[in-house]
């Protein structure tokens, strides 16, 4: 069935949802903590356990909706007064069988769950919301098996770290280049005027549009097409991706889902929609996208992006992380288990050898994945920052107000010199902390680690100078006066102290473990 955004029966929906209390935390406490963690894993058994006999609305809509289990209608009528059973068929989300009369049961076309977000003011202040989310049957409510190669994905782990990346700063238009299921949409319209929202699919902007109406979240515009075909000419002030960035082989009996695979050979989706970007910027616009890159014959997957970047026919800022590294064996086979094969079948192991033959030709020995910010500059680029960043962070749902906050203090700091940051009065973020390591019956510390707790969650060797600075900004006295204090302490030559940490305090305050007071 292919979903049929209607904005009454969307909004009918809406208000049962509401009135059944279909919420993230109803859920949880209706079938447990742990069968709610069971959920993330692809088992729905505990949390059919957990619900028993219960035949209240929130019981009816969690089996079917959330775990696509069939329902009487009856119940079903009773869980959504406003909408019954007869407006979900309408809407394309489920469909009744049986019987007429009391045999007639209520088969989920789609999934409905609640999805909570993060909100974040650049200052770093947090709010929280939820949205509900419709979208294709996914493997829990399917029972495993292979998904659809036109699978319209929901919320996922990607899409959510993607959503908490956003920059929360205000912004005019946005476009949601691939939008699947919308989420990047409704989360760009958070902070915009305007979104536009492109995909190749049109059952996925079918749930795009449904999802804005089911949220009531207005002026999202909706167009298909692939890449930037859709807004030939157009500009904006940030585009939001989560393209479809998985390297599958193009080879026979391969599947090639929609929602992950873009159609080219390799990482070539990635580098279009680098090098193709800057081009749909506005001057001083932000980029924003997930993807994976090759290393391939001896050339590091970050230096091909760096390429890719320096390829773009306007000039760009570039903040590239990457996050995870795998092997040619370990990144075919977490995408073969995601289309829905098991391992330890004949069909696993003629895609692994078709992933093994596509990565030899181009001579792959690795694949990374990670984050991509680029900026069309104004002027000459000023960053340019391509790192490995493999260590856990607290919360990526935070990372948007660290981004911003990190761009800021860069162009700050691109407009002053040594003489105006020694004048410029700094104090250390409130989540860094230090810690000192000693050998037993020696004093002075062998190491000194600064550490941060929120952000990139990043630790840093440093030297008694600059611990000691970092330790006595608390944005009352200047930069420059502080090292000079410091230098007399340590009994050093003050001018050799002031050009030693002043870049470092540069660095210090791009990663956020220092800010301008």
């Amino acid at each position: 069935m292919t979903p049929n955004p209607d904005a009454a029966l969307c909004d009918a929906l809406a208000a049962d949802l509401q009135a059944a209390r279909f919420r993230s935390e109803a859920l949880r406490a209706a079938w447990g903590v742990e069968a709610d963690d069971a959920i993330g894993r692809s088992l729905r058994a505990p949390a059919l356990r957990g619900l028993g006999d219960r035949g209240d609305a929130l019981a009816t809509l969690g089996r079917l909706l959330v775990l696509g289990v069939p329902q009487a209608r009856t119940a079903v009528d009773a869980a959504l007064p406003r909408l019954t059973a007869a407006g979900l068929q309408a809407l394309g989300l489920a469909e009744i069988v049986g019987a007429t009369g009391a045999a007639e049961t209520v088969e989920p076309r789609a999934i409905v769950r609640p999805q909570s977000y993060l909100d974040t003011s650049p200052d770093g202040r947090m709010g929280t919301g939820e949205w509900w989310f419709a979208s294709d049957l996914d493997e829990i409510a399917l029972g495993g098996g292979a998904l659809a190669e036109d699978h319209v994905l929901g919320v996922g782990g990607a899409s959510l770290t993607l959503a908490g990346l956003q920059l929360p700063t205000t912004a005019g238009r946005v476009l949601d280049l691939g939008t699947g299921c919308g989420i990047q949409a409704l989360r760009a319209r958070r902070y915009a005027s305007s979104v536009v929202a492109t995909d190749l699919s049109e059952r996925a902007l079918a749930f795009t549009r449904l999802n804005a109406l089911l949220n009531r979240v207005e002026r999202v515009e909706t167009r298909g097409g692939s890449l930037f075909e859709p807004v030939a000419g157009e500009t904006f002030d940030r585009v939001v991706s989560n393209p479809p960035f998985v390297i599958t082989p193009r080879a026979q009996g391969v599947p090639d889902y929609e929602y992950r695979d873009g159609g080219l050979v390799g990482d070539a989706l990635v580098e279009r929609v680098v090098s193709e970007v800057g081009a749909h910027l506005e001057p001083g616009g932000v980029a924003q996208l997930l993807g994976n890159w090759e290393t391939r014959d001896g050339v590091a997957g970050l230096d091909r992006v760096r390429s890719w970047v320096q390829a773009s026919p306007v000039p760009l800022d570039a903040w590239i992380v990457e996050r995870e590294l795998l092997d040619p064996i370990q990144y075919a086979e977490m995408w073969i288990r995601d289309g829905g094969t098991a391992p330890g079948s004949e069909r696993h192991d003629a895609l692994l050898d078709a992933w093994l033959d596509d990565f030899a030709v181009r001579g792959v020995t690795a694949v990374g994945f990670g984050y991509v910010l680029v900026r069309r500059a104004t002027g000459a680029p000023t960053l340019a920052r391509y790192e490995r960043v493999p260590q856990p962070i607290a919360s990526e749902g935070g990372l948007g107000a660290h981004l911003a906050l990190a761009l800021a203090a860069h162009d700050r700091l691109s407009g002053m010199d040594d003489a105006a940051l020694a004048a410029a009065t700094l104090k250390t973020a409130a989540d860094v902390t230090e810690a000192r390591h000693h050998l037993p019956g020696i004093g002075d510390p062998q190491v000194i680690e600064l550490r941060q707790g929120a952000g990139f969650g990043r630790a840093l060797q440093v030297d008694p100078g600059l611990a000691a600075l970092v330790g006595a900004c608390d944005g009352e006295l200047a930069v420059g006066p502080l090292i000079a204090a410091i230098a007399d302490l340590l009994e050093v030559d003050g001018a050799a102290l002031r050009d030693d940490l002043l870049p470092r305090v540069r660095d210090l305050l791009v990663d956020g473990f220092l800010a301008f007071a």
